[in-house]
Parts: structure tokens; C-alpha cells; sequence
């Protein structure tokens, strides 16, 4: 009798060993659609074809990395499965994409989908259906804003952080010089008015002497740099795309007007910008950079930069080594490497973005002193850039690595 109760005792104590140690092995691993113990389906939309196709070596540039890490045993051993559509750069097509990849294809998070306009015309389903929509590859403001939209994050320097900084270098380096601003009249250009007057404080009012809107169904910007250089401001602020930027440079020269020139990195392009409008008229502009650029001779030995090298000769040997897109897909793929490295077992959506909200680390491939850090209530991952000047014939950086978050 007692042995009885004594085996009846021991198997259940084995049984209750063999649920717990069950309970706490699936305690550790937890799964959203899209995740599993082998595979991760990450979404991505890119422009492969139409207006912005030029920005399809992004899109291209990740699958190459994922298939690298794949090679490499995935991340804690799960194989990602890169699923990336093309929205030709087209709002709608952005919404049929996004639809497919979360409802067909039942991706586990959408990551750097690119453009403005397309990722604005998802946000809300994103964000409705608790969807990651990870670092967005546009630079507007929007994609900071972690109490409306949760599940909604960005990546690179926003515009308003690029202004902040324009802002202060003006006041420590041109203390009362006036002001005049050129700016592309939608959020784009809004955005940097909104970040160069966080830049400037309260002496905004005082310094901004004239603000001249244009929009893009415009032929030229002449009028408006006219009107601008009526005004008589000391520094002139272009924010302008590349081609209404070169315009705007090169009316400046045949005004023979010499303000201090500050210019969008998003209009930095030497090829795109500063040949349109001439070496000449180009001469001492301001701007900014947070990439190491592959054409600058000072990155030709960076251990970084020979790792991305050797990347894209091994995975991508299609691939432009002067086109800093590829640059930049390595880097944004790596944060993404970082964050399902630190979600471990637990891929569910509201870890993912419990993560992407925790970072602190550094990736080779932005300049020195750049940090990629984000909190709960900040959703900005890269808020820091150093100024440049055009000189000769290339830009020359200076300065220490800035930061344009907002009350630093």
C-alpha cells in the first residue's frame, strides 16, 4: 500500500516536472503570424520601377544582407524571409502592397518601406491592424510620433532634426545675421521651417526676415529668389529638391548676390545639384552628412567601410560602390539585424517594437560619434549630423558630430 502511494507520488511528481519544464519552454518562445522556429517573414516596399526606381539598390542592398545572415545560421537560428514589392512610387499601389503582405502573406512586421507619400497613405492601417511598419526610409517628422501612432517608427535624420542643427551652427556662428528661406511649399518643406525656427528659439522672429513658398508644378524658383534677395537677408536657407536647388544656387551667382548658403542634404548630390549649377556658383555652401560617403578617400582603409566593401563584392557584386543608397540599406538592414537579435524568442509585434524603442549601439558605417538610440518616447534612431562645405570640386566635413533632437 505505502509502495503504491509512493509511485503514485513520484509519477506525479515526474508529470508535473515534465509540464512545467513544457510550460517554461513555451513561455520562452512566443510568435506572431509571420514568426516561427525557423523562419522570419519580414515585408518591405520599395520603388523598383517609376519615378523613384533610383532608390531601388536599397531594396536590393537588403535582400543581399538577409541572404548573407541566412548563410550565416539567420539570427538565433531563424532564416528571414525577405518579401519585398514594388510600389512604383505610387500611393495606391503602396496601400494594395502593404494589404497583400499583411493579410496574404502575413508578414511579422513591414520594414523600411521608402517614399513619403506611400508610407503616409499606410500609417493608419499599420497602426489599426498593430502592424510594425519599421523604420521608415523618408525623413519627415511623422514617423516620430510614438502616442498616436504606436507602430510607426523611422530611421534616418528627420528634416526637422537636419533644420534644428542649421538653426544652431547660425546662432553660435553668425550671431544677428538675418535671414531669408526658400522652402518647397508641403511637408517636406515644412518641416524644415519647423526644425530651422526650433533651431533658431526665440530669435526666429527676429532673424527670419522672408519666406518664400514654391511648388513643385513650378517651372523655375527664380521669381521667389528674387523676391528673397529683396529682402537683403545675410544667409539664405535652400530647401528645395535637387532640381529647384540647382536652380535656386545658380540664380543666386547671376544675381551677384553673396549670402552664406545652407543646402538640404537631400539636395547635396554633386552630380544632381552642384554640376547643374556650376562649381563656381557652388563654392563655400553649407550642409550636412551623417553616412560615411564611399567616394571619400578618408573611409578608403575604415575597417566599416571595407566590411561593407567586401559585402557587396561577395553579395551584391551588381552593386554601385559609389552609390551611398547601398550604404544606406546596409546600415538600416543592420538595425533591423539588431533588433530581432535582441527580441530572442519572444517575435511577437509588440516586442518588436518594444525593442526598436530600446536601442543604444553604433553601426560602422555613420560617422564617427553618430549613436543609434531610441526610448518609448522617441522614435527618432538617428538624430545626429556634421556640417560640410562644398570646396573645389567636393565636400569637406568640419565640426564635431551634432545633435538636432529636439531641446539638446
Amino acid at each position: 500500500m505505502r509502495n503504491d502511494v509512493k509511485c503514485a507520488c513520484s509519477v506525479s511528481i515526474a508529470v508535473a516536472a515534465v509540464l512545467a519544464l513544457s510550460a517554461s519552454a513555451s513561455a520562452q518562445k512566443k510568435y506572431d503570424p509571420g514568426a516561427s522556429d525557423s523562419e522570419i517573414k519580414v515585408g518591405n516596399i520599395m520603388p523598383y520601377s517609376g519615378p523613384a526606381s533610383a532608390y531601388a539598390t536599397i531594396g536590393k542592398t537588403e535582400a543581399a544582407y538577409f541572404t548573407k545572415i541566412n548563410s550565416e545560421n539567420g539570427i538565433n537560428g531563424r532564416k528571414i524571409n525577405f518579401i519585398s514589392y514594388d510600389d512604383t512610387y505610387s500611393p495606391p499601389k503602396t496601400v494594395e502592397q502593404a494589404r497583400k503582405l499583411v493579410e496574404s502573406d502575413e508578414v511579422l512586421l513591414i520594414f523600411n518601406p521608402l517614399g513619403t507619400p506611400g508610407n503616409t497613405a499606410i500609417q493608419k492601417y499599420m497602426n489599426s491592424k498593430k502592424v510594425p511598419q519599421l523604420f521608415v526610409s523618408t525623413g519627415a517628422a511623422k514617423w516620430n510620433d510614438s502616442k498616436n501612432f504606436p507602430w510607426t517608427m523611422g530611421w534616418q535624420p528627420s528634416y526637422q532634426v537636419e533644420a534644428r542643427i542649421y538653426g544652431k551652427y547660425i546662432l553660435q556662428n553668425y550671431p544677428g545675421k538675418t535671414i531669408g528661406v526658400l522652402y518647397q511649399n508641403d511637408d517636406f518643406g515644412k518641416d524644415y521651417v519647423v526644425g530651422l525656427k526650433d533651431g533658431l528659439g526665440d530669435q526666429a522672429g527676429k532673424l527670419i526676415v522672408v519666406e518664400a513658398p514654391y511648388e513643385t508644378s513650378s517651372p523655375t524658383v527664380d521669381s521667389q529668389i528674387v523676391q528673397i534677395k529683396g529682402a537683403n537677408p545675410d544667409i539664405f536657407v535652400n530647401i528645395a529638391t535637387p532640381k529647384f536647388a540647382a536652380q535656386a544656387i545658380k540664380k543666386i551667382a547671376e544675381l551677384n548676390w553673396h549670402p552664406v548658403q545652407f543646402l538640404t542634404n537631400v539636395s547635396g548630390s554633386i552630380g544632381g545639384v552642384i554640376k547643374p549649377a556650376g562649381y563656381e556658383a557652388s563654392q563655400g555652401i553649407l550642409s550636412t552628412a551623417y553616412l560615411k560617403d564611399p567616394k571619400d578617400a578618408e573611409w578608403m582603409n575604415d575597417p566599416a567601410m571595407n566590411e561593407w566593401r567586401a559585402f557587396m563584392t561577395k553579395w551584391y557584386p551588381e552593386g554601385d560602390l559609389e552609390d551611398s543608397a547601398t550604404v544606406f540599406g546596409y546600415g538600416v538592414a543592420k538595425g533591423l539585424e539588431q533588433v530581432l537579435r535582441q527580441c530572442g524568442d519572444n517575435l511577437t509585434r509588440e516586442n518588436i517594437m518594444k525593442q526598436a524603442a530600446s536601442l543604444d549601439f553604433e553601426i560602422g558605417i555613420y560617422l564617427p560619434g553618430t549613436r543609434i538610440k531610441t526610448g518609448p518616447d522617441d522614435f527618432a534612431p538617428i538624430e545626429q549630423l556634421q556640417m560640410m562645405r562644398f570646396k573645389g570640386e567636393s565636400w569637406e566635413r568640419f565640426g564635431p558630430v551634432m545633435s538636432g533632437a529636439k531641446g539638446s
